[in-house]
């Protein structure tokens, strides 16, 4: 996800009342971000109209040195794009795997990474939408209002394959949910309106990225 003008340490888990412990992915985070990026090699990012974007993509069913580099290289590339969440997806690698950089409502940075993730659906008393612009890095320089939910709890497993779970608030929860949506082979502006969408593709054509993309054959 861009933004607008993501290491796991299972020890350190919180209970936040009744219902699933979440993974405090707030602890060390420059830290952990570092660590991964410097392992990393940037890629260029694909755009819309490449087909690895507009399919579900492939569950992560090894868990190993190459997924730990794989994640390595989207933190780099993520940072290279100045970008706040990059699903496996946007470097080309059909795999279920996102990582995040992002603050939440309260301004406190979250690093992580996530595999094989899954939105809850939230009860309807829970579902208080956020109409705030959305931007992405596989649509550069376009942004967009699309309203989305301003709380979000993501399951999946990290890097070692053990069950996580990581709830966001505010422009968090607009990440989670943007990058899950990628793996399921979605787009922001799959969500807009036909008019909305035209209009992002426009200011896409008239923008220059400021990163590296792969061009469409």
């Amino acid at each position: 996800m861009a933004q607008q003008s993501v290491f796991e340490d299972e020890n350190q888990q919180g209970e936040t009342g009744p219902g699933p412990q979440f993974l405090d992915d707030t602890v060390d985070a420059d830290a952990r971000e570092k660590a991964h990026r410097e392992r990393g090699t940037a890629r260029p990012v694909t755009v819309v109209g490449n087909p690895v974007l507009h399919k579900r993509c492939q569950d992560v069913t090894e868990f190993g040195d190459g997924l730990e580099r794989l994640v390595d290289d989207m933190f780099a590339s993520q940072r290279a794009a100045e970008g706040v969440g990059l699903a496996a997806n946007q470097i080309g690698v059909d795999l279920r795997v996102f990582v995040y950089d992002c603050p939440d409502d309260d301004g406190v940075r979250h690093v992580g990474a996530i595999c094989n993730p899954v939105i809850d659906e939230l009860p309807a008393e829970r579902r208080v939408l956020d109409d705030s612009n959305e931007g992405c890095l596989s649509v550069p320089t376009a942004y967009a209002s699309l309203p989305r939910p301003d709380y979000a709890i993501c399951r999946g497993q990290d890097l070692q394959g053990n069950p996580i779970a990581v709830e966001g608030t505010g422009y968090f929860a607009r990440c989670l949910q943007h990058e899950t949506d990628h793996l399921d082979g979605y787009l922001y502006i799959d969500r807009l309106s036909k008019r909305d969408r035209k209009d992002a593709l426009r200011q896409m054509a008239e923008g220059t990225p400021r990163y590296e993309t792969v061009p469409n054959d």
